[in-house]
């Protein structure tokens, strides 16, 4: 019995630590690969160390973490307190029901109604955004509030009554009672409270994603925003780095938790017990009246005075005093940051900015992992952004829903540059509302050392039994579905559900074959040699095959019938600078930010400066170049006749059921 026992427990270290462990190795990999070690190197933590964005990420999380929790834990010990001392029993019993409801309700639903609320309350009022960090603090301490009562009350229940009762019977106020008597016996349920809260807070991100605003961006959103490509080892580093801190803690707390120490500890608390108890009786023969309203009133206000400037001078840390302001949204890893020696093009514009107009800017930027989260954060008027980068058929969308300004060319002259074929696409057809800033092209990768050359060429490699097991297949609908209806000659944006049915079926044949539905999951599996053939956009392509293992031969190739897609930058009607917001455009179409970027992610670009500029062409080389920029007669026919088109919601209703039944089967 022993010996199974020792060998459960081990088997479940084993699954508690294994991915800890294995996130420890690949924080010290010498490349971007997630899942093929080539080497010892703190090349990850350097970069970490010049990651800006990261770092006011992290300063955000730990600001907001710290003041939610303090405030969570003196409203709530103060809310414990009140609670305890009710007499009413129907009166105690409907507060700790609506106490729990918060513990219980689910994350998603307190998150959603907190914002609507908040918009409710800003539009009622007229402010320009609803959301930011006054929000953001708001939710997280009423979200945690509940969890700092639940510590707190048990402390008061276990408490001797008397002992509040014989400190005023020897002369203590009320308050000072409290303070001297009852409150060294909640302590260890107020830290309980505090270390919960804080921690809760630092690791959310449910509640911060549906109320955070622009210009604010916690550490697990930032994390998230990175889906579209994949979480870069910076991130590995990072959470080495919160695990040894952590580590730390939790061992300086286990030595100062020993056995001696409790005993020495308990003697102490005693000893302080009973001075307590002297200089009490000595106040009380001293005393001629208790503490006075006027007393009282000054110590709240000192607190909620402490409380207040706590906050103020967290919000005042995140603004850089006169500086214009631009709100910018975009992917996420879609703009060269500086890192791993790459041109910081946020930071340039400042720059550039301060000494050609003499005016401070700040760019507050925040990225989205999807378009559908862009448009709803957008269409729930929460906040307020000034140029957003989505893609084509979302931009058709929020052309029509009136959700996009007209822009003044004058401000962008480097527009010129745009080649001709990116202009008059459908989604913009009088290129009124939208500057490309990037394009591609849906292929499929292959492993060459497991997938035969005469297989390839077509989509019928990803229908191929040969390869059963070995094919990942995208995990979304639009894309999936895409896959199946390029493969049969069909219309990508019909509006014939039986169309629609028969890529059902097609996927159907398919799941068989299917080893799993990913999207960033995609870059650890063919670069190691998991998985041997996907479909993706061939921009990732290069991510991958820059990382594979010494095993893997990966390659590319385009159908004859592919999804082509253009994501470009616009000016929502929330925009509060539209002057600036052009003029930041027009700097991304400069040829320094334009070739940055481009070299940065890996898609194409649309910019003559760009595929035109020989360093470019040199530094891409000739592969990246054939595959990136392929010779075509026309990319705006084959665009506008294989391009995904904005669905009315009736059919995305109808293409998710669905989804949903290719995924269930």
């Amino acid at each position: 019995m022993k010996l199974s026992s020792k060998i459960f427990t081990t088997l479940m270290f084993v699954f508690l630590f294994a991915p800890i462990v294995i996130m420890l190795i690949f924080s010290f990999n010498a490349s971007r690969s997630l899942s093929v070690f080539s080497g010892f190197s703190f090349k990850w933590y350097v970069e970490l160390l010049h990651d800006g964005d990261t770092l006011a990420s992290v300063k955000n999380t730990l600001i907001l973490a710290v003041c939610a929790s303090v405030i969570a834990t003196t409203m709530g010990t103060a809310a414990a307190v009140g609670i305890d001392k009710l007499r009413n029993r129907y009166v105690r019993a409907a507060l700790d029901v609506t106490t729990n409801i918060p513990m219980v309700n689910p994350d998603i639903i307190t998150g959603i109604s907190m914002m609507f609320m908040f918009v409710f309350v800003s539009q009622l009022f007229g402010f320009a955004n609803s959301l930011n960090f006054g929000t953001l603090l708001i939710s997280h301490f009423n979200f945690w509030l509940p969890d700092v009562i639940v510590q707190v009350l048990p402390k008061l229940q276990q408490m001797d009554p008397a002992l509040p009762e014989a400190a005023m019977d020897l002369g203590c106020t009320p308050w000072r009672a409290f303070w001297k008597a009852e409150l060294p016996e909640l302590m260890p349920g107020i830290t309980t409270g505090l270390i919960m809260s804080f921690t809760l807070s630092l690791d959310d991100f449910v509640i911060s994603y549906f109320t955070t605003g622009n210009g604010f961006q916690t550490l697990p959103i930032r994390i998230y925003n990175m889906t579209k490509k994949t979480v870069t080892p910076k991130m590995y580093a990072l959470a080495t780095i919160t695990f040894f801190v952590i580590l730390a803690l939790l061992l300086l707390s286990n030595l100062a938790d020993s056995e001696d120490g409790r005993r020495l500890r308990a003697a102490r608390r005693a000893k302080r017990a009973a001075r307590r108890a002297i200089r009490a009786a000595k106040r009380a023969e001293k005393a001629k009246m208790p503490m006075s309203a006027r007393t009282r009133k000054l110590l709240y206000t000192c607190g909620g005075a402490a409380a207040l400037i706590a906050v103020i001078v967290a919000v005042a840390s995140l603004h850089d005093g006169d500086a214009l302001v631009l709100n910018v949204y975009n992917w996420g890893e879609y703009i060269s940051d500086g890192s791993e020696g790459s041109m910081d093009v946020i930071e340039e514009f400042e720059d550039w900015y301060e000494a050609e107009y003499g005016q401070k800017v700040k760019v507050n930027y925040t990225t989205f992992a999807s378009n559908e989260d862009m448009y709803a954060k957008l269409a729930s008027g929460a906040v307020s952004y000034d140029v957003i980068i989505p893609s084509d058929y979302m931009i058709a969308r929020m052309i029509e829903e009136d959700m996009l300004l007209p822009l003044d060319f004058d401000n962008i002259p480097n527009y010129e540059y745009i080649g001709e074929d990116f202009r008059g696409l459908y989604y913009d057809p009088d290129n009124l509302y939208s500057v490309p800033y990037t394009y591609g092209i849906v292929g499929i990768i292959y492993d060459a050392n497991v997938v035969d050359e005469e297989d390839t060429g077509s989509w019928d490699l990803m229908w191929n039994e040969k390869y059963a097991g070995q094919i990942l297949q995208f995990n979304n609908s639009r894309d999936a579905f895409g896959t199946a209806m390029y493969s049969l000659g069909l219309d990508v944006n019909s509006t014939d559900t039986a169309v629609w049915d028969t890529a059902l079926a097609e996927l159907l044949a398919q799941r068989s074959l299917v080893k799993s539905y990913v999207m960033d999951e995609i870059y650890n599996m063919m670069e190691s040699g998991e998985a041997a053939i996907a479909a993706y956009y061939a921009g990732d392509y290069f991510t991958m095959a820059d990382a594979q293992a010494d095993t893997v031969d990966l390659q590319f190739y385009y159908p004859e019938r592919t999804n082509y897609f253009v994501d470009a930058m616009c000016i929502p009607t929330c925009c509060q600078n539209q002057e600036l917001a052009e003029i930041f455009i027009n700097y991304m179409l400069s040829q320094e930010a334009a070739i940055a970027n481009a070299e940065y992610i890996w898609y194409a670009s649309p910019n003559s400066l760009v595929y035109e500029n020989e360093d470019y062409i040199d530094e891409m080389g000739q592969e990246a170049m054939e595959i990136l920029y392929p010779e075509m007669e026309s990319f705006s026919a084959l665009y506008n006749q294989y391009a995904y088109r904005n669905l009315s919601d009736e059919l995305l209703d109808y293409i998710n059921t669905l989804w949903e039944t290719l995924k269930i089967n």
